[in-house]
């Protein structure tokens, strides 16, 4: 087939450092070229691919210091309509910027939702664009959406070569992400000393972030001889970091739509410890991969149990749920689909 992967230009494809939506759009990229398939990535000009790049801008929005990236989105979409009939498949995955430009061609197109959809303006945008095909990458992420054009769900598969079984052997606990209040911080905090274990922060702080992190966390961890904040790690930095670590705790208060780094843990053969919010109770498997808790209590009861878990189990469920490879083939079924529909409506016309 010939794809085309439209990311956003906000972060490379991969990112250097954070960045879940062009990490994913990377593996999925990555995965169909090996698969044979004809793939163009719409993206900045320094990501790195074997697909053919179509640089939008020279480099991601974030490093020129560029914080409104919609006018080099309508950029963008104008290059990809230019280009549309050379597709089979236009795969975006940059919200809704694309639906009045590609709404009569809606049949062609595919969006992934990477965000939350709990805001009160969404609906508004659905209601008007009803037919857009659509891919969840949680169940739970679908439910504050009215009825839409869903063509699956697809969880997030990174390449089994990222990362290999860790031992676990530092003993430390470990937080990784981004530090703002949805993802818990003060709460891995906490869990860390009342199960007096270390506790490892490898977290980006982003400027909306910045008085949180100053005004909550650093006073915290001033006075948290447990904890040892990392700072923003690369990917080639996470196999030492979530390998070495006993668990992830993951103590979200959000609606996760799919929680990238559990896998990532999971990948290292590194149990997860997580909250019950969003996606989590679909992506980990209590008393195999980590445990789902509820509160606080639970978590440090949980943080008791890890030697209960056996790490290569963990890694093989990675395999089995969440490759690249089974991403890839899941999208593939629905590119087939979406091929299969716009053949009927031109037999039709």
């Amino acid at each position: 087939m010939k794809i085309a992967q439209i990311a956003p230009l906000v972060e490379s494809v991969p990112p250097r450092l954070y960045g879940g939506t062009e990490r994913v759009v990377s593996w999925l990229t990555e995965e169909l070229v090996a698969q044979g398939h004809e793939v163009t990535l719409f993206a900045s000009g320094d990501s790195r691919t074997k697909a053919e790049l179509h640089a939008i801008v020279p480099q991601a929005l974030r490093l020129e210091g560029i914080n409104n990236s919609l006018p080099y989105n309508i950029i963008m979409l104008d290059q990809v309509a230019r280009r549309m009939n050379e597709f089979d498949v236009l795969h975006f995955h940059i919200d809704f910027f694309h639906y009045p430009i590609f709404r009569s061609m809606a049949h062609k197109t595919l969006t992934t939702l990477h965000g939350r959809q709990d805001l009160p303006e969404m609906p508004d945008i659905y209601r008007a664009f009803p037919h857009m095909p659509l891919v969840s990458i949680s169940n739970h992420q679908r439910l504050p959406v009215p009825p839409v054009n869903w063509m699956g769900t697809v969880y997030h598969g990174l390449p089994e070569r990222q990362f290999r079984e860790g031992g676990g052997r530092a003993g430390y606990l470990a937080f990784l992400g981004r530090i703002c209040p949805d993802k818990g911080p003060v709460e891995a905090i906490e869990i860390a000393r009342r199960a007096g274990v270390p506790l490892k922060i490898a977290a980006k702080v982003d400027p909306a972030d910045q008085a949180y992190f100053d005004q909550v966390v650093k006073p915290l961890l001033n006075k948290s001889p447990h904890v040892e904040f990392v700072g923003e790690i690369h990917d080639g930095q996470k196999q030492e970091f979530l390998g070495n670590a006993r668990a992830l705790l993951f103590p979200v208060n959000w609606p996760e739509p799919f929680g990238l780094v559990m896998i990532e843990a999971m990948a290292c053969g590194t149990p997860v410890i997580a909250f019950r919010c969003g996606s989590v109770p679909e992506i980990l498997e209590d008393g195999l991969t980590g445990y789902v808790v509820s509160d606080l209590d639970t978590a440090v009861n949980a943080v008791g149990l890890l030697e209960r878990l056996y790490r290569p189990s963990i890694r093989a469920r990675f395999e089995e749920r969440f490759s690249s490879s089974a991403m890839a083939r899941a999208y593939l079924r629905i590119y087939g689909r979406l091929a299969d529909y716009e053949k009927s409506a031109a037999a039709a016309a």
